[in-house]
Parts: structure tokens; C-alpha cells; sequence
């Protein structure tokens, strides 16, 4: 209940860090499909749970109004974009090899943390495998899972694979753009507000418009 990011709250400047609840078991709540845009938060709330579970584990305090946490065996990620060239490997044959070593040794005990699996390569390759991906820990694994993606037709699988869930980052429109309210709340989205992130990035309106 109420669980926080302790390295992001503590650097956070401007604005105040919201907390959000995680609901995870071995049963109707597996597997959490979260969805919206870039910059609001998805990959800041999957690193807490794994750090929160982390803590539990070393006997830590953890930073939430209530836990109760799992023995896990082992927490899996597959985040961020990273290469290594020197030895021949793109970033998304990092990205899969990174995925492959969770379907081989993860356990119904694991956590695992998959952010934008697929995104490497073309739309519909990178929608089938990850797709087949979440078929796969559903059905063999039933490892307990936050799977962050942009594919929304992902949110399809819920009531088709059993302990799946769509949950999905609240956002406010107002005036051509978007507030990032930061807080998780049940339900999938089909937009990711891309070209309002790109405006925010600064790219130019003529790029924007067009």
C-alpha cells in the first residue's frame, strides 16, 4: 500500500512523488499489464516493486504505508536499451537474450520486470513475441509479473490468460498536451500519446503538425 521509489522521492525536486498500491498474488492477479504514456512512470513503478521486494528480503524497512511481501527467489529485469558492440551484439539481441535467460530460469517464485519487450525490431515481429512471451509465463512459468508495454493490443489478453490484468498510468488532456498524473489505476489505454510527449520534448510544431 502506498509504495514509493526511495532513489527517485529523494531526487525529486519540483514536484512531489506520488505513491501507488500493487496487488500481486499466485492466482486472478499474476500478471500486470501496464500501459500509457512515455515519461509517466510505468518504469518508475516496476523498479520500486522489485526494490521494495529487494528490501523485504535483506530485512530492510521499506518505503510503503503496508507490505506484505512474498518469499522470492529471484527478481528478473529486462529494461532500459543497451548494446554491446564489441562483441557483435545489437541492442535488441541484448533485449532478447535478456528475455530468453528469464523464460529458462525463471520460477513461480521469481519476480519478474519486462519493460517494452519487442520494441526493437518491427512493429508486428516485436507485438508477436511479446505476445508469446506473456502466453509463455502465463501458462508455464506463473512467475508474478509487471510487463510495461506500448503494444495496446496486449490489453486483449485479459480474461483470455488467466491472472493477467490491465492496469495503465492516469493522464489529464488539457490544451493540446498532457498532465502526467503519475498514479496506476485499473483498465488498459489504446494511446500513448506519443506526438504530445514529442511536443514536450521540444521538437518543432511544424514536425509536430505534420
Amino acid at each position: 500500500i502506498d509504495g514509493r521509489h526511495p532513489v527517485v522521492e529523494k531526487m525529486l525536486k519540483d514536484e512531489q512523488f506520488v505513491p501507488n498500491n500493487t496487488m500481486l498474488d499466485n492466482n486472478e492477479n499474476r500478471t500486470m499489464i501496464i500501459t500509457g504514456p512515455n515519461m509517466a512512470g510505468k518504469s518508475t513503478y516496476m523498479r520500486q516493486v522489485a526494490l521494495i521486494t529487494l528490501l523485504a528480503h535483506i530485512g530492510s524497512f521499506v518505503p510503503a504505508t503496508m507490505a506484505k511481501i512474498a518469499i522470492t527467489d529471484r527478481i528478473f529485469t529486462r529494461v532500459g536499451a543497451s548494446d554491446d558492440v564489441a562483441f557483435g551484439q545489437s541492442t535488441f539481441m541484448v533485449e532478447m537474450m535478456e528475455v530468453s535467460n528469464i523464460l529458462k530460469y525463471a520460477t513461480n517464485n521469481s519476480l519478474i520486470i519486462l519493460d517494452e519487450v519487442g520494441r526493437g525490431t518491427s512493429t508486428f515481429d516485436g507485438l508477436s513475441i511479446a505476445w508469446s512471451v506473456m502466453e509463455y509465463l502465463s501458462k508455464h512459468l506463473k512467475a508474478k509479473t509487471l510487463f510495461a508495454t506500448h503494444y495496446h493490443e496486449l490489453t486483449e489478453l485479459e480474461g483470455s490468460l488467466e491472472g493477467v490484468k490491465n492496469y495503465r498510468i492516469s493522464v489529464k488532456e488539457f490544451n493540446n498536451t498532457i498532465l502526467f498524473l503519475r498514479k496506476i489505476v485499473r483498465g488498459g489505454t489504446n494511446k500513448s500519446f506519443g506526438i504530445e510527449v514529442a511536443s514536450l520534448a521540444g521538437i518543432p510544431n511544424e514536425v509536430i503538425t505534420r
